[in-house]
């Protein structure tokens, strides 16, 4: 049985290692953060009750400022091995494409050309990257990426995460209905509330 109680104040010490000598939660930040812990620790008795499903990835949704970039990256420090990931961000994804053009979605959903092995990812703030044209042609690359990763999971179980601001809505309307949808299948959603503020202001 894990102490969640325990494991939070030792996030909250690799937190004052790693990001910021006086990183803290805030106590509304708890369910989250447990949420996140009981997944990626497998804890399967605990992701039951909250409705977790341990064979999808995660889509954390919320304001800019919430810390949902750290909570990943501080789960990196306890997870268990089966839900280690790769991380990068949106935005490199779009660079990466810039440079490597449409070699980029085949690295991200095939591992192919780069040797790039095809495993768990993060991808970082959806919704920062902007369409990029290669040779005039112009690719909404996470789109594409996120529909290739879905076919990862159906065929291989392959697990996606993902954070962004977005809402849902936006996500349709930037990405397509298709994406929303397939999004919804493969991840489960933890939502952080619209109204909460900026903890960097």
């Amino acid at each position: 049985m894990i102490n969640y109680q325990k494991l939070l104040f030792h996030l909250e010490q690799q937190g004052r290692k790693y990001i910021h000598p006086g990183y803290t939660f805030h106590k509304e930040d708890f369910p989250f953060i447990v949420r996140l812990a009981a997944y990626f620790l497998h804890d399967e008795e605990k992701c039951q009750e909250l409705q977790m499903d341990l064979s999808k990835g995660i889509l954390l949704t919320g304001p800019i400022g919430m810390g949902k970039t750290t909570w990943f990256r501080l789960m990196q420090t306890i997870m268990a091995k089966e839900q280690k990931f790769y991380y990068t961000t949106c935005r490199d994804v779009s660079f990466e494409f810039i440079r490597d053009g449409y070699n980029t979605i085949s690295k991200y959903s095939k591992g192919i050309p780069f040797d790039f092995p095809m495993k768990n990812i993060c991808f970082d703030d959806l919704g920062t990257e902007n369409n990029i044209k290669y040779f005039g042609n112009e690719c909404n690359v996470m789109a594409e990426v996120i529909l290739s990763r879905y076919d990862l999971f159906i065929d291989l179980k392959i697990k996606t995460h993902i954070t962004t601001n977005l809402s849902a809505s936006e996500i349709e309307k930037y990405y397509t209905e298709r994406v929303r949808s397939r999004l919804r299948q493969m991840m489960n959603v933890i939502s952080i509330p619209p109204d909460r503020k900026d903890k960097r202001v």
